[in-house]
């Protein structure tokens, strides 16, 4: 068998000559992704002042996935599941912006209550089952929200449960038991469910291509009889189209989907991390395919926004974040009495 490093890979032509988005669904996808950008540059800019603590991992340069996929889905009634890098996932779920900045300030207003910080991230109300600082951990609880939309669905007759579940991992997770014992339980039971690989070539420092035997991840697919694609990741349209017909799948019943984005990273793997093992030329290659500046420049081909229009649109979504910097100092802290809380159900 024949594999081509990542490095070597030729980026992965979706066509979408034919992909139909109106100048909402733009704007709506282009602010999402600007508001992940602005906050996690925010997150730098507080950590190294002091007003975070522990370890801080970044999005920069991956949100196309994140809006191409969770901007495709129903509001706060599909499922997503997060990964220690999930800051951006809780925003383009709906989760507030300053209950995100709160939480990292771990104020008592943060949407896990101060309680959970960088890499746990929950929100009941916008569906966000978690962010999980385990590789690979929450593979099985998505699964699990998926089992019971379509337990509703098909044993309870719920007609409301054409509900999907989404779950993000890393290059890494593809080699962990989970990723294929749930693979193998969500084929076989055509479960609503999309799998969502952020390919970023590395996993700290080990380079992806040295950590698995089959570095093209979606054709792990095929094993279990499941469709697998491979898209751009740094195309917003690209992973939306291919989120949306993974989408329709899910709903009308014939299963899941295992979608490898091929994305990068601009910052290191946390806040922590110098970033010294990568070649400069690599990153440099990578950055010159801004996700943002790309789709700005979509927009703008097809007439469907301004030079102006999107700056306003920045401008405002600077607002936001200045807002919830403001909002997460002014918070209170958890009270020390208060610090079994949360723990075990309450009535």
């Amino acid at each position: 068998m024949t594999t081509v490093p990542l490095s070597e890979r030729p980026v992965p032509q979706i066509d979408t000559s034919d992909f139909q988005m109106t100048k909402d669904e733009g704007l709506m996808v282009y602010e999402d992704m600007v508001l992940g950008r602005l906050f996690e540059d925010k997150c730098a800019e507080m950590y190294y002042r002091g007003k975070m603590f522990g370890f801080v991992h970044l999005y920069n340069g991956q949100e196309a996935v994140s809006s191409g996929v969770i901007k495709a889905l129903r509001p706060d009634q599909d499922y997503v599941s997060s990964t220690y890098r999930d800051h951006v996932h809780a925003l383009s779920a709906g989760v507030p912006a300053r209950e995100v900045m709160a939480e990292l300030f771990g104020k008592e207003t943060g949407c896990s209550k101060g309680r959970g910080g960088s890499m746990h991230m929950f929100s009941a109300e916008h569906r966000l089952l978690g962010g999980y600082a385990f590789v690979a951990e929450g593979i099985p609880v998505a699964t699990g929200a998926a089992f019971q939309c379509k337990y509703r669905r098909d044993a309870l007759g719920d007609e409301n449960a054409d509900l999907v579940s989404v779950c993000f991992f890393g290059d890494g997770a593809s080699n962990n038991g989970q990723f294929f014992e749930c693979l193998n339980m969500a084929a076989l039971w055509k479960l609503p469910m999309i799998y969502v690989v952020e390919n970023n070539k590395w996993a700290i420092g080990m380079a992806h291509d040295r950590a698995t035997s089959q570095p093209e991840i979606y054709k792990k697919a095929s094993v279990f009889g499941m469709h697998g694609v491979e898209v751009d990741g740094m195309d917003v349209v690209a992973v939306r189209k291919v989120a949306q017909e993974a989408i329709a799948r899910a709903r009308a019943g014939e299963g899941p989907t295992l979608i490898e984005a091929l994305t990068y990273r601009f910052r290191g793997h946390s806040l922590a991390d110098p970033d010294e093992l990568r070649d400069p030329a690599e990153k440099e290659r990578w950055g010159a395919r801004d996700p943002i500046q790309r789709f700005a420049q979509y927009l703008q081909d097809r007439g469907l926004t301004t030079a102006d229009e999107l700056a306003a649109i920045d401008q405002q979504v600077q607002a936001v974040i200045d807002d919830a910097v403001e909002f997460a100092e002014n918070s209170p802290e958890p009270k020390p009495e208060e610090l079994r809380r949360y723990i075990f159900a309450e009535d």
